[in-house]
């Protein structure tokens, strides 16, 4: 097993991979922007080194200098997160070139899977559904829109070296078709430097379905359930579980059959997810295959009980896998929810900004994948996602009410977040019925406000409080001597 890992990110996910290498006896290396430097990920990791300035080119994206990094302090394996460098094939080839294991699949799975077009491809050959769609990519207008008329409107626009949302358009008519395809392919070539974009039929309100795979060096493929992530808001999803509440016995088995079957077409080794749509009668297509490990990784290991950073780690250092299919259970419900430091009465603007208050939720079932602390400052230049709320329980409904009442007690102040946003949409008939699907949000909560009750006041009169005590005692504030927000509120009980 490697001594010393390096790892090529920030935030929740980099403080995830080191906690699991340090209970393996891992050594940790983090890299960090002149931003970044006293994030949670710095402060967790061995040692540091520092990338550049804050612009992801010349820090997160510098590949130059995170090898370096890695043969300086002698890292043997490089953990490239999710994001950034996670599916980027060159990377991958200069860690081989340099020495150093990259901590995902080959190069070439993740250029073939990482192309859209080719990707959809190899499914077709392995007998993988596949929504109807173009065979390559392109970057000329005429061409889309002879496509487009070919497949008939709707469609769905799509970078060819997409992913994360990123570069994704549905048309409904072909007016909007070159606005909407200069637009995608600006925004796919700033975030992955290739602004090729194809086409697809757009299916309306589809189930957003995924599968966990893991494929060791020895030919090993199994899959570890699904998970449903069919609530989004801008192709980015927001909340996360497994079970899905719509998958039937059958439906389960043919699906997990599909992404295995995807998996050894496309050569695949270590963690990967093979995504689906699922149509209003059951009927599932191939989507694409994320070549990392997913943000919503967590749900699956509360279900489980296995570690996949461990898990990828182990495949990453030549080991076999540790168990056959057959071997591999589930129990319970899980559910993630993604907090952002957003606000979503202003169609989720980022909230950059200091962390005043922090307090983490607790109690039996819930984990906190988290990258944030007081007094954090939480920057504009990267995804604003603090943490990722997980939470287990026996059955689907108590899997709910347990993430509410983790959702009510989770405290952040000074950087408005989705936290509210969240419990609404958890409280609402149709989560609650399993009734949703990817335009739930567009269908439900459109027009969301956050309404504040004498329950909400008081919490926040508690938290302003503790910060006034704070100050006080540190000599950063002027309220000696002033009212207390217990003392102002007026009478109020819970």
């Amino acid at each position: 097993m490697f001594k010393k890992v390096l790892i090529a990110n920030r935030g929740e996910i980099a403080v995830r991979v080191m906690r699991t290498c340090r209970e393996m006896g891992i050594e940790t290396v983090a890299v960090y922007s002149e931003v970044d430097a006293t994030a949670a990920h710095v402060l967790e990791a061995n040692e540091a080194c520092l990338l550049g300035e804050a612009e992801p080119s010349k820090s997160y994206l510098n590949m130059e200098r995170i090898l370096n990094a890695a043969l300086e302090t002698g890292a043997e394996a490089i953990h490239p997160g999710y994001g950034f460098l996670s599916e980027n094939a060159e990377f991958a080839e200069k860690c081989k070139d340099a020495g150093i294991v990259f901590v995902g699949p080959p190069a070439q799975v993740m250029r073939d899977l990482g192309d859209k077009a080719i990707a959809r491809q190899i499914m077709e050959k392995a007998g993988v559904p596949v929504i109807p769609g173009m065979k390559k990519g392109t970057l000329d207008p005429e061409r889309l829109q002879n496509e487009a008329e070919t497949l008939g409107y709707p469609v769905m626009i799509k970078a060819v070296a997409g992913g994360g949302g990123k570069g994704m358009r549905i048309v409904s008519d072909p007016e909007t078709l070159i606005q909407e395809t200069v637009s995608a392919r600006s925004e796919a070539e700033k975030a992955f430097g290739n602004g090729s974009l194809y086409l697809e039929k757009y299916l309306a309100s589809p189930r957003h379905i995924e599968i966990q795979i893991l494929a060791d060096q020895h030919g090993n493929v199994v899959h570890l359930f699904e998970r449903e992530c069919s609530i989004q808001r801008r192709h980015q999803k927001i909340i996360e579980e497994t079970p899905s509440p719509a998958m039937t016995q059958e439906g389960l088995e043919n699906i997990c059959n599909a992404a295995v079957s995807a998996a050894r077409a496309a050569g695949y080794v270590n963690a990967g997810t093979v995504e689906f749509l699922m149509d209003k009668n059951g009927k599932t297509y191939f989507l694409e295959v994320n070549t990392r490990l997913q943000v919503e990784h967590p749900v699956t290991e509360m279900v489980t009980g296995l570690d996949l950073v461990r898990l990828q780690l182990e495949i990453a250092a030549g080991n076999p896998l540790p168990f056959r299919q057959e071997e591999i259970t589930r129990k319970g419900h899980a559910m993630e929810c993604r907090i952002y430091a957003e606000d979503p009465e202003s169609g989720f603007f980022p909230s950059p900004g200091p962390v005043l208050i922090h307090r983490e939720p607790s109690g039996p079932g819930i984990r906190n994948d988290c990258g944030i602390y007081q007094g954090f400052e939480v920057p504009i230049e990267y995804d604003p996602i603090l943490s990722k709320l997980i939470v287990w329980a026996e059955d689907r409904e108590k899997a709910r009410m347990r993430m509410i009442r983790a959702l009510e007690s989770y405290a952040i102040l000074g950087v408005s977040t989705t936290i509210p946003f969240l419990i609404d949409l958890l409280l609402s008939e149709r989560f609650k019925d399993g009734d949703t699907n990817t335009e739930f949000i567009e269908e439900s909560f459109a027009d969301w406000t956050m309404g504040i009750d004498d329950a909400d006041l008081a919490r926040i009169a508690y938290v302003v409080d503790e910060m006034n005590l704070s100050g006080s005692e540190k000599g950063l504030s002027g309220s000696v001597g002033m009212p207390t927000p217990w003392e102002t509120l007026g009478e109020w009980k819970l």
